[in-house]
């Protein structure tokens, strides 16, 4: 009796709700082009492209016959290479330490506080630092390196500098420029963090908290484990803009009178190649290296974040 008249009640009301879905899935579906194909023809044509070109150059020379190392060798072999590889390792490994240690206990923290004020306000106030692009973020900076000038001049004095050259001495722009960038782009990722933070389920927190966790269990047990793809993201797409270090040096550079060398980074030293000597396909083996390093990097952020992992149903 049961299976005849609860059955059917519940079949119709199961037939009526997937046709909603249904329907709202056929227009996603119609719609998703329409959105990603800007995206797609964007990535194609000033990214893709150029990397294919790029790679083709590396591996040709000037009359362009295959030639499948003497470009790679040529750089490698250049005297400016590893010093060049050495500042922007130095760079990346002070910069990507610093943002997934402070972006995440800054996060963890702000969200902790959980008050209304902080929630709101706070979140413009770290978005503002990236509001301002790279050239203009370096030419305040150097009001800010110089102990004259700065509003931490009294702190730079104490350091032991005197002059904005004592400052910008090359052995420690690697810091300089990651705390450039941490300035930066920072605040946005706390942002990314804090929102993530919030998906996470209140039921969690409360039954750790229930069963005796304290704020930092809390955190290692729970939200970092939890924010393991957001922490992988970001180490992915930061490691893609740190390899491209340019701006920075380049206006120290000229700020400086050569002080800071205008062949400091891997990507200074591409533009030294291919406008200064002519010599675009010893350029294209540089950015080609850089762009090999980065990808294996991020194989690893992604494989050890499970970037690209899914629920399991």
């Amino acid at each position: 009796m049961t299976d005849t008249t609860i059955a059917p009640a519940a079949g119709s009301a199961l037939r009526g709700r997937p046709r909603g879905r249904r329907t709202s899935r056929r227009r996603d579906s119609r719609f998703g082009p329409v959105i990603v194909a800007p995206y797609v023809i964007l990535t194609i044509v000033f990214g893709i492209l150029p990397a294919l070109y790029a790679i083709y150059l590396a591996f040709t020379d000037a009359n362009g016959a295959f030639a499948p190392a003497a470009n790679f060798a040529k750089v490698i072999g250049d005297y400016r290479f590893w010093p060049a590889t050495l500042h922007v390792a130095l760079y990346l490994l002070i910069w990507l330490v610093a943002l997934l240690v402070l972006v995440v206990f800054l996060a963890i923290t702000i969200h902790s506080v959980a008050i209304r004020w902080v929630n709101s306000s706070f979140r413009l106030l770290f978005y503002l630092p990236g509001a301002l692009a790279g050239a203009s973020s370096v030419m305040l900076w150097l009001f800010v390196l110089d102990p004259g000038a700065s509003p931490v001049g009294w702190l730079l004095h104490a350091m032991g500098f005197s002059s904005f050259h004592d400052v910008i001495q090359p052995d420690g722009l690697p810091l300089i420029f990651a705390i450039i960038a941490f300035w930066t782009g920072a605040g946005g990722w706390i942002v990314v963090m804090y929102g993530a933070l919030n998906n996470i389920p209140v039921e969690i927190m409360e039954a750790a908290r229930i069963d005796g966790a304290d704020r930092v269990e809390v955190a290692f047990r729970i939200q970092i484990p939890l924010l393991r793809k957001w922490i992988a993201y970001m180490g992915v797409l930061s490691l893609g803009a740190g390899t491209q270090l340019f701006v920075e040096p380049s206006l120290l550079s000229q700020a400086s009178n050569a002080v800071v060398p205008n062949d400091y980074s891997l990507n200074q030293l591409a533009y030294q190649y291919a406008f200064d000597l002519n010599d675009f396909n010893g350029s294209a083996a540089i950015s080609v290296l850089l762009l090999v390093v980065a990808l294996i990097l991020s194989a690893v952020f992604v494989l050890r974040g499970g970037l690209f992992d899914t629920e399991d149903a």
